[in-house]
């Protein structure tokens, strides 16, 4: 369907800029959100499926959150969310956790919850061209749980990729949880 990622992420992004509003992530996963105690996350923006009803959500939980930290090459450090009324603005108008546990520290998450503009039946996921997400996955543990949260409209049967693209697990929307056949998965 898309010949290249640069026309995927126009498309998608279009889409999302006609979106009458950004709907959140909260009623779904409190629904599907396996019980562990660290989690991964991202603070949404704009039209970007929204985070900060589950953020709070998990950490009244007792849920540890982690938020990313965007350094100047485009590689993710790691913070402890202290609260949305806590975080300090980062790089490109994001908000982010004040401390700084460093890139590594994804590597303590037990379910990693990203941001995506699509993502395919077989696992592959579109991000915004940066390759942040991709480095940031090639840290976590093997076998932690790597989920993409896009709207229903978002998921397709195919994307175009690379080599060095990490696969997702399920793709996380605010109506439901999509398990998604990772490449290589048969």
């Amino acid at each position: 369907m898309f010949q290249s990622k640069a026309t995927a992420r126009q498309h998608f992004l279009g889409t999302r800029e006609q979106r009458p509003h950004a709907e959140g992530l909260l009623t779904c996963a409190k629904q599907v959100l396996p019980d562990v105690p660290r989690i991964a996350l991202y603070v949404s923006r704009g039209p970007e499926p929204q985070t900060g009803a589950l953020i709070d959500w998990l950490l009244a939980s007792d849920r540890e959150v982690l938020l990313p930290i965007l350094y100047a090459d485009n590689d993710l450090g790691w913070g402890i969310a202290p609260g949305a009324a806590d975080l300090v603005p980062g790089r490109l108008g994001l908000s982010e956790p004040p401390i700084d546990l460093g890139s590594d520290a994804i590597a303590t998450a037990d379910l990693v919850i990203c941001p995506a503009l699509a993502v395919a039946r077989d696992g592959v996921r579109l991000g915004r061209g940066g390759g942040s997400y991709d480095r940031a996955l090639a840290r976590i543990r093997p076998g932690t749980p790597v989920w993409a949260a896009v709207y229903d409209t978002e998921i397709v049967d195919a994307l175009p990729s690379d080599t060095h693209d990490h696969p997702v697990d399920a793709a996380l929307t605010p109506t439901r949880l999509i398990p998604l056949r990772r490449s290589g998965d048969d």
